[in-house]
């Protein structure tokens, strides 16, 4: 099991090839009203089945166990009924380059049945459902602006990319904005617990992530301070532009949390690659079955949202 958060809590169980995923969450108010069609949008959102996605498909449909009155839990579940553990076979003597199958195997000695799969970013969706109705009237929307180096909405030429790609049996990376807007002033912590530490500690739980810059991000270090500072318009603190992403000395500023997203390219690749047999001793050359999604970054913005909700739901609980 693994814990997010103290004041909005999240506690991850289940793994990709076993009888099921979920969260336990904890702090949620028992008079917060939900069903389960609260969740149908986002969870939408994530699932897979459109081109340059996996063809693994599950109903991810929640079964809500409510305990809120009780003993303050709210636990969602859902069955994993598509999973072939035949696909996980070879993994254990051969790991897959790029993947956690060999640090999984030197910690716990064994591949643990998908705890580091995309599958476990259902839960966390699932969670930042509950989260986004605790933080209103905060918004986020985060959106996929590049795939494999070209911009997310020249349709026609990211679809003749995946193709080709998949056609390889190779794979994308992409990158993903994140635009929070109605943030209070002052939410964060001046030194260990900065905003955009917090932010970053979540948002790294979101498997195949490589990098998160906020505002200008890494272009202000060949800006002159002229050009990164945030001129003040008002008594609000609004700002002509938004270098600093709406953080400033790790606490919120008042205007709109603007943060981007590294999303590696997905790692389980049919394209033969090299890697080393340890049952044999050698290095192989090898092709890695299963069903995998050549751009797993097309399903990651309901992702980013749901983890940033739960950072705000902690700090503002």
């Amino acid at each position: 099991m693994d814990t997010f958060g103290n004041h909005f809590r999240l506690d991850i169980f289940g793994a990709s090839h076993e009888p099921c995923v979920g969260v336990t969450l904890r702090g949620v108010p028992a008079a917060l009203p939900l069903a389960a069609d609260d969740f149908t949008a986002d969870l939408l959102r994530r699932k897979s089945g459109a081109p340059g996605t996996t063809p693994r498909i599950e109903d991810d449909r929640p079964e809500i166990d409510d305990r809120r009155a009780s003993d303050g839990t709210l636990t969602l579940t859902f069955a994993n009924r598509n999973y072939r553990d035949q696909d996980y076979r070879d993994f254990t003597d051969i790991p897959r380059p790029g993947h956690a199958d060999f640090v999984a195997l030197a910690r716990y000695g064994s591949l643990r049945n998908g705890w580091f799969s995309g599958r476990m970013t259902l839960p966390l969706v699932a969670a930042g459902v509950v989260a986004k109705k605790l933080i209103a009237p905060i918004t986020i929307e985060a959106r996929l602006t590049e795939i494999g180096g070209v911009a997310a909405d020249d349709t026609e030429t990211v679809g003749q990319l995946l193709k080709a790609v998949a056609a390889e049996g190779d794979s994308l990376g992409g990158i993903v904005e994140c635009r929070c807007t109605n943030v209070p002033v002052g939410l964060g912590e001046p030194f260990f617990d900065p905003l955009e530490s917090l932010l970053a500690h979540a948002l790294f739980a979101i498997p195949g992530l490589r990098g998160v810059e906020f505002g200008d991000g890494f272009a202000a270090a060949r800006m002159k301070g002229s050009e990164h500072n945030d001129p003040i318009i008002d008594a609000e603190g609004h700002t002509a532009r938004n270098g600093a992403g709406g953080i400033n000395g790790g606490l919120s500023n008042g205007n709109p949390i603007v943060f981007r997203v590294a999303v590696k390219p997905t790692s389980s690749i049919r394209k033969p690659q090299r890697t080393f047999d340890f049952a044999r001793g050698c290095q192989v050359e090898y092709s890695i079955p299963g069903r995998h999604d050549t751009c797993f970054a097309l399903r990651v913005p309901p992702v980013v949202e749901a983890v940033t909700a739960c950072v705000f739901a902690n700090l503002l609980l």
